[in-house]
């Protein structure tokens, strides 16, 4: 995935929180992705991690088994 996109391919939004439980985001953060500048869209993400954890949701690639070096 780009670095412009937090997005992870887990789409599926949370019933409890309405994040997505792959990225945080909300829907209409999501529907209106492709409309925002550069500097909005690096806003949210960097706003997602804190979102996702006051939720008390974790994030799918922090829970993934580390890669063998």
């Amino acid at each position: 995935m780009s670095k412009e996109t937090p997005c992870i391919a887990v789409c599926m939004i949370d019933p409890r929180t309405s994040l997505c439980f792959g990225c945080g985001r909300t829907l209409p953060e999501i529907a209106r992705w492709h409309r925002m500048d550069s500097a909005e869209r690096h806003a949210v993400m960097a706003q997602l991690a804190a979102r996702m954890a006051d939720a008390g949701m974790v994030q799918p690639e922090a829970t993934a088994a580390p890669k063998a070096g």
